[in-house]
């Protein structure tokens, strides 16, 4: 009995032993980054804490302190914590997402959603570098408003109302405004320069941005509106906006996506659901872990559902507006928001994403046909590291409509040309190749 206890009190203080020296080892290498990247520190910790007690496994691994710390370490004390995983990988850390941090990985999805385009430092291009020049999308939009002032209410389907919500004077543009030169986008850096905006937490790579191979993808829908073809649901119903009214869903981002179904369906003739249950009126961190499962079923129990919408609103500074004229009226910028299921170190094991070429290919027409038809709608495609529930479906996009600070008469506005761009992109009438 007594051999016993001492076992297990040698256990104990083994891994008390061991469990200190990995932290002060890590202490440690933190303060002498800052100093000189020399490793005597480091060195004489493990000494004194390891060989006294544990000189096999010092004597062992002697000369090789950073396979200890880096490897051990990882695995054995920060397995369960992605969160410094994640912060350590950008540090050139080497990263072990196992398959327990799942969930908190589903956490990390929507706690750090809102930190986009905040931070212009952080972006691999400034997000304030339009596809355009700004003089040039100004020209353009003045070529677009002298177009429409040709046009007969008759002609172009002024004073169409659509569940009497519709603002009055929008009109779906007919002709181009600009056109892309696609063989002066063949480069990658050209391509992401015009495109895109990269979170430094992830890396895009050549392969995955060609313009080539994303102008190629057909996104158009095959079935008939016999079935349901398009699904809207908004993994943060609670947003809203300047003007919106506490309690009132219909003057918050649920609303805004009853309008933008509306017009699919009664505009241009789309079966739509759109799916309005909250996934986080507790808590926005696990919103994605809540819905995930219920889109799951939805798509399961509707499989003729080609396309799904995740419609948010974004965050911004308040002194920063998303808000353009568009046709004489004011009207929110759009975003388009990709998860890549890599960080910049590599691919994030557990969130992969069998269809990332086709949220791709969707958003970069989007995008193009955006810019052709409406120049200055879209905001730069953001590319973020996680998965953000868009495995589900090829044909999926998660859209950033507006800010906290635009109102909802500019956000309904905004579903207008949005409307009309994912028609002629679902028609495969755009973008031209």
């Amino acid at each position: 009995m007594k051999m016993k206890k001492k076992l297990l009190r040698l256990i104990i203080i083994t891994l008390v032993i061991v469990s200190v020296f990995f932290i002060l080892t890590e202490i440690a290498e933190t303060v002498q980054k800052k100093e000189d990247g020399g490793k005597t520190f480091p060195g004489w910790l493990q000494s004194v804490l390891m060989e006294p007690y544990l000189p096999g496994l010092h004597r062992m691994n002697g000369g090789t302190e950073s396979q200890i710390v880096g490897d051990m370490r990882n695995r054995w004390l920060l397995a369960e914590l992605p969160v410094f995983l994640y912060d350590m990988e950008k540090e050139g850390e080497d990263t072990y997402a196992r398959e327990s941090d799942y969930a908190r990985l589903l956490m990390l999805e929507g706690s750090d959603e809102d930190n986009k385009a905040i931070a212009q430092e952080d972006l691999e291009y400034d997000e304030n570098a339009m596809h355009l020049e700004q003089g040039l999308a100004d020209a353009l939009l003045e070529e677009n408003g002298m177009y429409l002032e040709n046009q007969t209410g008759q002609e172009s389907g002024i004073g169409e109302q659509v569940s009497g919500n519709t603002p009055q004077g929008f009109v779906p543009v007919s002709n181009k405004s600009y056109s892309y030169r696609w063989e002066d986008l063949a480069g990658y850096e050209d391509l992401v320069k015009a495109f895109y905006a990269v979170d430094s937490t992830t890396k895009a790579g050549e392969e995955l941005l060609k313009a080539e191979k994303l102008l190629a993808a057909d996104m158009r829908i095959t079935g008939s509106a016999d079935s349901p073809q398009i699904l809207i649901y908004h993994t943060h119903s609670q947003e809203a906006f300047a003007d919106s009214v506490p309690g009132d869903a219909a003057t918050s981002i649920v609303g805004v996506g009853d309008f933008l179904a509306a017009l699919l369906k009664e505009r241009y003739g789309y079966n739509v659901m759109h799916y309005t249950e909250s996934f986080d009126k507790e808590s926005r961190d696990y919103a994605y872990g809540n819905s995930l499962p219920v889109i799951e079923q939805l798509l399961a129990e509707h499989p003729t559902i080609e396309v799904v919408i995740d419609l948010h609103r974004d965050a911004m500074p308040e002194d920063r507006r998303l808000v353009m004229d568009l046709q004489g009226r004011p009207t929110a910028q759009i975003m388009f928001f990709n998860g890549l299921s890599r960080t910049a170190k590599g691919p994030i094991e557990y969130l992969e994403n069998p269809y990332l070429a086709d949220n791709l290919a969707f958003s970069f027409q989007m995008q193009a046909a955006c810019n052709e038809y409406y120049p200055g709608l879209a905001r730069r495609i953001y590319l973020k590291a996680y998965r953000y529930n868009m495995h589900l479906c090829p044909k999926t996009l998660l859209i950033e409509m507006g800010a906290q600070n635009n109102t909802v008469e500019e956000m309904k506005n905004a579903c207008e040309p949005l409307a009309h761009v994912l028609d002629l992109v679902l028609s495969g009438e755009e973008p031209k190749r």
